[in-house]
């Protein structure tokens, strides 16, 4: 085979990037572990059992349960899973913003489950008095996100999490791309803010471990237990992942992509993309365009069509908002250099296409 992977130098779109050095090379020594056959594959289960503890920490989560997923559309899907089997309810509710990823939607559909969806508030953030609104006996647990895929934006998790008690339902946090920024933040997003029951937060996005790495934690094992099916065949009894085979090379390159960055290395790598990300609004601002303010290392912009497609042209791997925002993400891998290519290539093509460019708010 000689095709090759693809360069990051135009991709502003992705959540994922290239893996920390110690990572790769934690991957490739691991290659053939199955973290899924802990007797067979002890090693790897330590690794795990290490990873959990790093993202607990992260977390503030003292003494977590959980283990390393495929992502968190996994880890997602685990969490209803979860409710699922705890609640009374026939047919129990998921209570979700509109700003929550797409996989609750899948896990809905795998699972059986309603799908309540309330809207976001004008900030971007759920709209409380919705949710309030919205639960009944009937609800099986509150979505909370903590760093949404289109805005970055944080929904108000403690009170998320009054909420829940209220009608005894599980809180779970898709902390998936925000986890590894917001402990560097004031947003109160984890554990130890809130009586958050799930999370998912994903070492391969801003963890910069190898993909596959993804991580779904729990306030305790009980919470596990729930998804507990036995394993006769193996020489562990049970098993509560969704998948059977895992990638050991994720366990292994989450490790040691934690251990080499956090607390410190995670923390410069935020200030540089939070930096990056409001110089970038900053840019596009001055230009005329509407720019949604970056809470977290994510720029949204409203701009023409004919310009979108045109940068798309030009090799920028770009994708848009459901409002049809331009949507820049700014990951480890994403530089001030590369933003100031693009940039220049935002003059050069609003020239070439003739665009007219409003007045910011017009």
């Amino acid at each position: 085979m000689r095709a090759e992977p693809q360069s990051f130098d135009r991709v502003l779109s992705s959540m994922c990037t290239e893996p920390h050095p110690a990572a790769r090379e934690a991957a490739e020594r691991f290659l053939a572990t199955n973290p899924g056959d802990p007797g067979t594959y002890p090693t790897v289960a330590t690794l795990e059992d290490e990873a959990i503890e790093l993202l607990g920490e992260i977390a503030g989560l003292a003494e977590p349960a959980g283990y390393v997923a495929s992502g968190g559309t996994e880890a997602n899907v685990q969490a209803v899973r979860i409710a699922r089997e705890r609640a009374d309810a026939r047919r129990p509710t998921v209570v979700v913003p509109e700003s929550a990823h797409f996989s609750f939607n899948k896990a809905a559909d795998l699972l059986g489950v309603e799908l309540a969806v309330v809207p976001t508030a004008d900030d971007g953030r759920v709209d409380l008095e919705a949710v309030r609104a919205c639960v009944d006996e009937d609800t099986a647990a509150i979505v909370g996100v903590a760093g949404s895929t289109e805005y970055g934006r944080v929904d108000p998790i403690p009170k998320l999490g009054e909420i829940a008690d209220s009608v005894d339902a599980l809180l779970h946090v898709d902390a998936a791309w925000g986890g590894f920024v917001l402990p560097f933040t004031d947003h109160e997003w984890h554990f130890g803010h809130a009586a958050v029951d799930t999370m998912a937060i994903d070492p391969h996005k801003m963890g910069q471990a190898a993909v596959p790495a993804g991580g779904l934690l729990a306030r305790s094992a009980d919470l596990l237990d729930e998804l507990a099916v036995e394993t006769p065949y193996l020489e562990s009894t049970s098993q509560a992942t969704l998948t059977g085979t895992r990638s050991g090379a994720g366990v292994a390159s989450a490790v040691a992509a934690m251990e080499e960055l956090w607390p410190d290395g995670y923390r410069d790598q935020y200030v540089r993309s939070q930096n990056n990300a409001e110089w970038l609004a900053a840019e596009l601002e001055s230009r005329g365009y509407d720019v949604v303010d970056p809470e977290l290392p994510l720029v949204a912009a409203s701009i023409p069509t004919q310009l979108f497609e045109a940068l798309r042209g030009e090799g920028w791997r770009l994708s848009r908002t459901a409002d049809d925002e331009l949507r820049v993400v700014c990951m480890p891998h994403v530089t001030r250099n590369q933003l100031e290519s693009f940039v220049a290539d935002v003059d050069r093509l609003e020239d070439e296409v003739g665009i007219e460019v409003p007045v910011s708010g017009e």
